[in-house]
């Protein structure tokens, strides 16, 4: 089953759906979605926690959605593993034998003022307990950092909030957690019914600075995926190992360290959001959650070796002023746009999702797309 929800059900997996006729949870939004013409297979409340309790994989596309499972479904173990993974003091907690000494603490919203940020152990990364998409996420290195933070938390969190409810961007409690050294990866992960991995997609998480957090530039190759696949199916299942997640989809974030693997967050029951999970299906023609939800096997570094030569890149263009966005003159700066999804920068606080292909020798374009101020694309 399919749960859709605000803000954004992306082009793809709408097509998908109505192609497939997959089930699809009748809320609100998809009842809109069937208004303006999609034939999807809608099923009401008491099918749809029929089915979660029966155990039938679930995909969602925001996790927006995970309140309706926590309200309607009676499966233990689903709601178990949505909390463990959603929760990143808690999951830093359960697997913490995973990456032994890694400094973290969980604080009330109230408490960070009266933080001496001398005493922390910096640089270190503050962020909410419960976040999407980077939102309130800070690279910190000086009391003076610290103090910034706090300032933009201030005045930031009303806009959050009016954006994404208190279940998808938290605001009573953060997390203090070491900088992790190392190259940042996203994956798209699932869980068996016997609790095995099946990674679906391996991007490596470029940024511009080491106090850059945005999500402006994710890459996939043949290179990137053969070196850290084996790596990353041996992590996923010794977290399993103490999780015992079944039937159950992720997106990771991780780093590479000299120590091992050290995750960043896991989001539950989704895989990249906002739609930047379709990067498969526009770059190697196919769709990560019909794999997952259809049981298709997939080898995922044979795909990659048919495009030896190519680099897939998604992008997600973070709102940079007032303004209208320029999206025709901004994809003209590229030479084989993919996809280009826009979204209403109100509702989602970003312009949209980039899909590139470029030459594996040939990175002036990424390099652009990384750095590039957005100002100058506002009208």
């Amino acid at each position: 089953m399919v749960i859709l929800d605000e803000p954004v059900a992306s082009e793809a997996l709408i097509q998908w759906l109505a192609a497939s006729q997959h089930p699809v949870l009748a809320n609100s939004f998809a009842k809109q979605k069937a208004a303006e013409g999609c034939a999807l297979n809608l099923v009401d409340d008491a099918e749809g926690a029929r089915r979660a309790d029966a155990g039938e994989r679930i995909y969602t596309c925001t996790e927006n959605a995970l309140a309706w499972i926590m309200d309607h479904a009676a499966n233990e173990g689903l709601k178990a593993s949505i909390q463990l993974f959603k929760d990143k003091g808690l999951m830093r907690e359960h697997l913490s034998a995973l990456s032994d000494g890694f400094f973290f603490k969980r604080l009330g919203r109230d408490e960070l003022a009266q933080v001496d940020a001398d005493a922390l152990p910096l640089p270190v990364v503050l962020k909410p307990n419960v976040g999407f998409c980077s939102m309130g996420v800070y690279v910190v290195d000086s009391a003076q950092a610290w103090a910034e933070a706090l300032a933009d938390i201030e005045r930031s969190e009303d806009q959050w909030h009016a954006m994404y409810p208190e279940s998808v961007v938290g605001a009573g409690e953060y997390l203090i957690e070491g900088y992790i050294e190392g190259p940042e990866f996203a994956v798209d992960a699932y869980y068996d019914e016997a609790g095995a991995p099946h990674i679906l997609n391996i991007w490596r998480h470029d940024f511009a600075s080491a106090e850059d957090t945005s999500d402006r530039l994710y890459l996939s190759s043949q290179q990137i995926v053969d070196e850290t696949f084996d790596e990353f199916s041996q992590w996923l299942s010794d977290v399993n190992a103490i999780v015992g997640a079944r039937s159950f989809c992720v997106h990771v974030e991780l780093r590479r360290t000299a120590a091992g693997i050290i995750p960043i967050e896991f989001n539950p029951l989704r895989f990249a959001g906002l739609g930047g999970t379709d990067m498969a299906f526009y770059g190697c023609g196919y769709r990560t959650y019909e794999c997952y939800l259809e049981d298709l096997p997939l080898d995922l570094r044979q795909v990659y070796r048919t495009h030896p030569e190519d680099v897939y890149s998604m992008s997600l263009l973070g709102r940079a002023g007032e303004g209208a966005f320029e999206y025709d003159a901004f994809a003209e700066r590229f030479s084989d746009v993919l996809h280009f999804s826009r979204f209403d920068v109100g509702k989602v606080g970003s312009y949209g999702f980039l899909f590139l292909r470029t030459p594996v020798d040939d990175d002036a374009e990424r390099e652009f797309l990384l750095h590039a101020d957005l100002q100058d694309f506002l009208a």
